[in-house]
């Protein structure tokens, strides 16, 4: 039993699990505990040390029992941490976990999205990215929620009630809010709005998916957005528009993909170093 933690520091949110890792990653692996939350102006790496020690209290594990702390995301500078790992990897492991049938994936965090093709491992074979002053962001949609006067969990099931989609062009963030600024002016339902900005999003994800090749099978979403149903919704819409034989997914613990991906590295790379006879190199 090798019991290892995986923890994403993410721009909106804070993300940890507890994992046992048996043979590297090899063997059976299961969940613990986790736990996650959100930034809020708060300082995300003392967050990140709330959340490590909320998840291992929940999984009933004590602290020193734990074999690798592995970071993922902005949370490169963690003093307690045993190692680090690429945020692109750690979302392709953790995704190929949650969803084995995964050939691609798609992070859709505060700031950008990102689409990666992965093999039947989680090895990455591509990716490409938004830019981070794109409208198709968390952050975004955060701020359009805030704007209609409504949360976010509501914005997903709004989403899906509209009959008249209004479409938002603007790639620029600060011109699409003016735009949704004028919406409201005339009066277009939220609903309208938000399945726009959705469509808006996904053919921009959908452009993604192209560039790296992806044509066939199942990318499974992943990030702050992964349980929007909405956006989630749009996307299959678009990928059949497009006649592009992929079939979009979710699970309900996607937005915990970096952090499991990172755990179960970190199973990887501590059994790589007791074989080596190096743990001391990692502590």
């Amino acid at each position: 039993m090798t019991i290892t933690a995986g923890i994403d520091v993410g721009t909106g949110a804070v993300k940890a699990v507890i994992f046992d890792v048996a043979d590297g990653g090899a063997g059976e692996t299961r969940w613990l505990g986790r736990h996650t939350a959100k930034v809020r102006q708060r300082d995300p790496l003392k967050l990140a040390r709330e959340a490590f020690e909320a998840a291992a209290e929940i999984a009933g594990v004590d602290q020193d029992d734990i074999a690798y702390i592995a970071t993922t995301g902005d949370a490169e500078s963690l003093t307690f941490a045993t190692g680090h790992f690429y945020s692109m990897t750690t979302h392709a492991r953790g995704g190929i976990f949650l969803e084995p049938s995964a050939r691609a994936i798609l992070d859709i965090g505060a700031l950008h999205g990102r689409a990666i093709i992965i093999d039947e491992r989680g090895k990455v074979l591509g990716y490409r990215m938004t830019s981070q002053c794109a409208s198709g962001s968390g952050q975004f949609l955060e701020n359009i929620a805030r704007y209609l006067g409504i949360t976010q969990e509501e914005i997903g099931e709004l989403s899906k009630q509209a009959d008249n989609p209004e479409k938002v062009s603007s790639i620029c963030a600060v011109l699409a809010e003016t735009d949704v600024i004028n919406m409201v002016s005339r009066q277009i339902s939220a609903s309208n709005i938000l399945k726009g900005i959705h469509q808006s999003m996904a053919m921009r994800l959908v452009k993604l998916l192209r560039a790296i090749k992806v044509r066939e099978g199942t990318v499974l979403m992943t990030g702050g957005l992964a349980l929007d149903i909405g956006l989630l919704a749009a996307l299959n819409e678009a990928m059949a528009e497009q006649k592009i034989a992929v079939k979009g997914l979710n699970h309900p613990d996607s937005i915990y993909a970096g952090a499991i991906g990172a755990a179960i590295w970190g199973g990887f790379r501590h059994e790589k170093l007791a074989r080596l006879g190096q743990l001391a190199k990692a502590s």
